[in-house]
């Protein structure tokens, strides 16, 4: 996965080369939800994680359905709520061991002989960052996925008991997918509107995007990113990213509220191939627009 590694780690030596974005490496918090709930998200059922640099706490709402996840970083400097659904089979402790392996920050999509990595949000340092997915019954592990060394992962484990009448999500605004390799759905999102990010790829995707001072900048970091030329993009970028989700699984999705301020963006995900190379090489950027 390597999460927030992979956002400036490996992918991050490209990352960090895009994100020294006017000191975007502030992290990607709250600019999709900032602090606000979305008037639908109230009505589901809440599971709070909080996360420091040493832990992970998960507690609520924990029976399947659709759930609002309330995120929330005590510490850390790129503190992060990552669940990960086991498969049926895959024992706590082989997990653990995977995971002490460090072999998950090399290859994120190595963890699906162990489960899907269904959700992937930034924890918010203050207030909450909240968003909604929909979670099946099972055995669930809860990281903090920061730093480039998943043995070092603050982690716990937690069950999801099966109901016998699970919450629905609301209904969505707009949908929009992550593929191999590319993005489809609008390409212009409201100020307000809840929309549902959808991993449609067979492989691990991230969805982020960050603002740039006009479309002419847009298409000249699009053509940076294309050709892996990203000398000077810094001076493109308009702000701090946004983040839709972090690395997840083939079918994850979350679902968020846009509050993020008007203007262009240049949406990316920058996971990495086998063979190195950041999926903006292979089509995975694109400019987006935020409107009121």
């Amino acid at each position: 996965m390597s999460y927030r590694s992979t956002r400036r780690g490996r992918a991050g030596r490209t990352l960090r080369t895009t994100m020294a974005l006017a000191g975007a490496c502030a992290a990607l918090t709250l600019g999709v939800l900032g602090t606000s709930v979305a008037q639908a998200a109230s009505t589901l059922p809440t599971i709070s994680a909080t996360v420091s640099s040493t832990s992970i706490t998960v507690t609520g709402a924990l029976q399947a359905g659709a759930v609002n996840v309330a995120s929330t970083a005590t510490g850390g400097k790129e503190p992060s709520v990552v669940l990960f659904q086991l498969k049926s089979g895959v024992s706590l402790a082989e997990f653990l061991a995977f995971l002490d392996s460090n072999k998950l920050t090399k290859d994120p999509n190595s963890g699906a002989k162990y489960g899907t990595i269904v959700f992937d949000a930034e924890a918010g340092k203050g207030k909450p960052t909240e968003a909604q997915t929909i979670l099946a019954a099972g055995q669930y592990v809860a990281l903090n996925a920061e730093g480039e060394n998943s043995t070092k992962w603050p982690r716990t484990s937690f069950a999801v008991a099966t109901s016998t009448a699970p919450a629905a999500l609301p209904a969505a605004q707009a949908t929009e997918k992550t593929i191999d390799f590319g993005f489809r759905g609008p390409a212009t999102l409201k100020v307000g509107e809840l929309v549902r990010f959808e991993n449609e790829g067979y492989l691990v995707h991230m969805n982020i995007a960050f603002p740039v001072k006009s479309k002419k900048a847009a298409k000249a970091v699009v053509k940076a990113l294309q050709t892996g030329h990203e000398k000077g993009i810094e001076k493109l970028v308009a702000g701090p990213p946004v983040s839709f989700f972090g690395p997840i699984s083939n079918g994850a999705f979350q679902e968020e509220t846009i509050a993020a301020k008007p203007g262009w963006y240049v949406q990316a995900c920058f996971m990495p191939t086998q063979d190195g190379r950041p999926h903006t090489l292979i089509g995975m950027e694109r400019i987006i627009k935020i409107v009121k």
